[in-house]
């Protein structure tokens, strides 16, 4: 079983109840921990919390993810 720990999140909110959420996350398993970079998309519900539609997991590696910023910024 894997265990995800939040380290830090900051959000972007867009549209009428839309949010993009790039968290740094940790996985911990009997294997040992991994660190990556999440980006997920969400909506809020009527009641103010927060449900999830999408999410992607980015390498830790910097020089990757300065590629992905890069490809990012062309676009």
């Amino acid at each position: 079983m894997v265990e995800y720990e939040t380290i830090e999140a900051e959000e972007i909110k867009f549209g009428r109840n839309n949010f993009i959420e790039v968290a740094k996350k940790r996985a911990i398993s009997e294997e040992g921990e991994t660190e990556f970079i999440s980006i997920s998309r969400g909506y809020y519900l009527d009641d103010g919390s927060k449900k999830w539609k999408a999410s992607i997991a980015l390498p830790q590696e910097e020089e990757k993810r300065v590629e992905i910023a890069d490809i990012i910024k062309r676009l």
